[in-house]
Parts: C-alpha cells; structure tokens; sequence
C-alpha cells in the first residue's frame, strides 16, 4: 500500500465534492470506489471531499449501507485493503442520497450539506449556489440510455454550475447520429471543457508510455512511418462471458462494445504525429488528424464472427445477427502511413491487450533463417503489450551458436513489472479521475474526435457482413487469417 503521493504525480486537486451515479452498480464496485480509496491512501485526493453515491429512490440504500459497499469494494477489488485509522477517515467523506428526474431534491439537499462542511472546514464558510472554491464532479456510471436525462436533471436542478465537471462513460452514442444528439444534450448543460469522456484503456500506463517510448527516443521515431513498417496490429481478445448482460451485449456487440470505444483510441495515440507539447490541446489536436485521416471502413476488410451456440444464450434472440469478434484492415491517408494497413481485433477468447508493429523484410536475404523458430515475415517485430502492468518486446534475428551462419528467433525485453516500483502505479481508473479533477483533458476524447470515428463506421453499421459462425474458444472464423493475409496474427 503506497503511504504518500506518488512520485512525479500531479498536485493534489483542490476541494471536490464527488457524486457517483450508480453507486451500487457493478463499475462503482469494481472500479470507482476502490480507486477512489487507492487515491486517498496514495494522498492524490483533496484535503477536502465528500463523496456523494446516488441512485434512483427504487435502488436507494442508507448511508450505513452504502459505507458497507464501499468497504466490501474495497476489500474484494481494491489494491489498498480497507483497514484501520485510513479506512475510517476514508468512510468518513461517504454520503448517499437518491435521486431522479422526477425528484432530484435528496441529492441537491446532500450536495449543500458537503459543501456547507468543506467549506466552513476550508475557512470560507457556505459558498451558495455558484459552487465557490468547491468543485464538483459527477461520474455517471450509469446505462448510456441514461446520460442524457442525468446530464438534463443536472442542468435542471442547479446542481451543474460553472465549477462543475462531468464523466461519461462508454459507449458514447451507437452511431454517428446518436453520438451528435448526446453531444447536443451535455452541451446545454456543460461546456466542452467541462465533459471528460473517458477511456480507461487510455488511463494505463503501458499506454502513456507509447508517447514515451517513440518521442523520448531517437531511436524509434524516426522508423515510426511508411518507410519502415509494413503493418500494424491492435489485438483485443478478452475472456469475459455475455452472462449476466446477454440484452446488452446483443444490443451492442464488438465493434460497438470495444472497436468504437478502446481500440480506435489506441490508434490514435500509435499513429499521431509529434505533438509540440504533452498538453491536453495538443494531444487531442494530433488524435483529432488522425482521425480525419481515416478512411471510411471498406466492408470487404471486414470479418464478423459469432460463436456457435450464442443464439442459445438466455436473453439472446434466436435470429441474432450480432457478432461476438470482429476483425478490420483500416488505412490512415497521410503522408506518415499511406499504404499501411492497420489491423483491429477483438473477441471472446485470451484476455490479451497486444500492438505489434511489423518492420519491412531487408532489402538483401544473405542469410539462412531457421525458420522453425521464425515464420514467414515474422522476422522484425515490436510488440507493445499493454495489459498492465505491461511490456514492450522487440523481436529480431542474430546468429545461432554454431559453424554456419544459421539465423534464429530473438527477442529484446521491457516489462514495467521488472523495471519500477509498482506502488507508484495508479490503475486506468484511478488516473482518469485523478486528471479529471485537476481539468486536464489530454488522455479524454473530444466531441469531435468521437463523432468522426462514427462517421468512418457508417459502412459498417448500415451495411454489416453476416457474421461467420466459430467454434468457442476459438481466434475466430477461417476468414479471419486471410484478412490478414499474407501476414499473421502475432496472437494465434
């Protein structure tokens, strides 16, 4: 358990009042609340807060209750453990009230009150409406068919003012339509400067350290382009069942669930272009060209698979045409990555998190490969797995003991694990908060942003490919390899 603030770490934020929508939920308990603990403990949290868990009057639970949930998060699913004199400081800040669009007045009334304490306990006494010197955050982890009645309750009731933050989970919008009239709706009430949409892919450090790993190194960005690389990969497997959210997962499917949402993110910090600074501007300015690099999806790049025996999953239709992988070649049209093919997948398989960047063959074959070792034009490779902790693994060849001048597989290894301390690592959660409460935005994705990766996925969500039926615990459909074609899948 860290014991003071982490090196290198922001200031400390100023005074927070922190209200979790869906605080009972099943992302409070395994994310929201054991991160917030982890901050505290980490002493990354204001001196002064209150948090404020709320929900419907239906889900509603005691103040007593809703510090046992917290505890019983904490216990399960946090990295610092809920014991002794931290715990009961902790638990101290914890308050519940309910509310809804109908009422929102036992929420408004418990923000007043938090406020009123912090600020008399800050030498300032109430600050009133406006919000004064207290800051508040709303974290809406809530369905997405909710966000724009809250973000509207919010607006309606007082309770977003000028020194207001708001988090919005993912998925934001189904489709380019929908993601404008959610933008439209957070707009009247929050400005852009205020709406952080988050992504906790892009709150891991394995992540950051791409940044770190190409412009901190005059080694590797000068080969980070066309010339040099020949394909890119970003791999997203993941072992989670659709039991327990068979009406979501059916509703929304792959590349909605982590295609849209994750992966797309991650392209945008791989293929950027050298930002003038680290600031939130710049960072989103260079995603945003990425992304209107994009090319539209071509369907004939395009895999969709669904495993055999989903239709028979309970709350699935029996005609579902939702896939459960998907994978896609999309190209960016710049001068950095003309012609080279990016390579998108994820499914129901291995909980991996995996970029490969493959490097062009040399331009003379002198040498004898030992090719049981090194399959076809798998000779040069990074391999970013940012799974945290994380690694990076450059793969090249060198000489085989022996007489001839046989080749085999090497590899050159980073793993965060062997390398830094891990108690001055903060979780994907953890992070994104910590950042939204000091109102940096760099690792948030705009409106604009959003709205564009929508715009490039109309192909294929108006005019999807049937999906292809696989076996479970399968890669996938046979087609999946000869989309790829004639490279390979670093996972397989």
């Amino acid at each position: 358990m860290t014991t003071g603030p982490a090196k290198g770490t922001h200031a400390r934020p100023a005074p927070h009042i922190i209200v979790l929508f869906g605080a009972t939920g099943d992302l409070a308990k395994r994310k929201l609340l054991p991160g917030l603990y982890h901050l505290f403990v980490a002493g990354l949290l204001p001196e002064k807060f209150a948090v404020i868990g709320t929900s419907p009057p239906e889900f509603a639970v005691s103040e007593d209750d809703f510090r046992k949930h917290a505890r019983s998060a904490c216990d399960e699913f946090g990295v610092a453990k809920p014991f002794g004199a931290p715990w009961e400081k902790f638990v101290s800040h914890l308050t519940f009230a309910s509310a809804s669009p109908d009422d929102p007045s036992p929420l408004v009334a418990a923000v007043a009150a938090a406020e009123k304490a912090i600020g008399n306990s800050h030498g300032h006494g109430s600050h009133g409406g406006n919000g004064g010197s207290v800051a508040r955050l709303f974290h809406l982890a809530v369905p997405p068919s909710a966000f724009s009645s809250v973000v509207g309750m919010l607006g309606s009731s007082g309770l977003a003012t000028d020194n207001s933050r708001v988090i919005i989970e993912k998925p934001f919008g189904t489709d380019l339509a929908s993601a404008r009239s959610l933008n439209e709706a957070v707009h009247k009430v929050f400005g852009e400067s205020q709406i952080f949409r988050i992504d906790h892919f892009l709150g891991k450090e394995s992540i950051d350290n791409i940044l770190a790993f190409r412009f901190a190194n005059g080694l590797f960005e000068p080969i980070w382009n066309r010339q040099h690389i020949k394909y890119v990969q970003i791999d997203v497997p993941e072992t989670l069942s659709i039991e327990g959210r068979a009406a979501f997962y059916d509703a929304t499917g792959a590349y909605r669930d982590m295609v849209v949402t994750h992966l797309f993110q991650v392209l945008g910090f791989l293929a950027m272009e050298p930002p003038v600074s680290l600031a939130a501007k710049q960072l989103r300015d260079e995603k945003l060209k990425v992304y209107d690099a994009l090319k539209p999806i071509d369907l004939r790049h395009v895999v969709r698979g669904q495993y055999d025996g989903y239709t028979k999953s309970p709350g699935v239709p029996a005609d579902s045409d939702t896939e459960t992988m998907i994978a896609l070649r999309v190209e960016i049209e710049n001068w950095r990555w003309r012609g080279v093919p990016f390579y998108l997948r994820s499914g129901m398989k291995a909980s991996r998190q995996v970029i490969t960047l493959g490097f062009q063959e040399p331009a003379l074959r002198m040498f004898h490969a030992h090719r049981k070792d090194v399959p076809a034009g798998r000779t040069n490779e990074i391999v970013i797995d940012f799974a945290d902790p994380g690694s990076i693994n450059i793969d090249f060849m060198a000489k085989m003991p022996g007489p001839e001048m046989t080749l085999g597989a090497s590899t050159m290894s980073f793993r965060y694990a062997d390398s830094f301390a891990q108690s001055n690592a903060l979780e994907g959660y953890e992070r994104l908060i910590l950042l939204a409460m000091l109102g940096d935005m760099s690792l948030f994705t705009s409106s604009d942003g959003i709205e564009r990766v929508w715009e490039i996925s109309e192909p294929l969500l108006t005019s999807p490919p049937p999906v292809e039926p696989y076996e479970p615990g399968t890669w996938g459909p046979a087609s999946v390899d000869k989309l790829i074609a004639p490279y390979h899948w670093h996972l397989r």
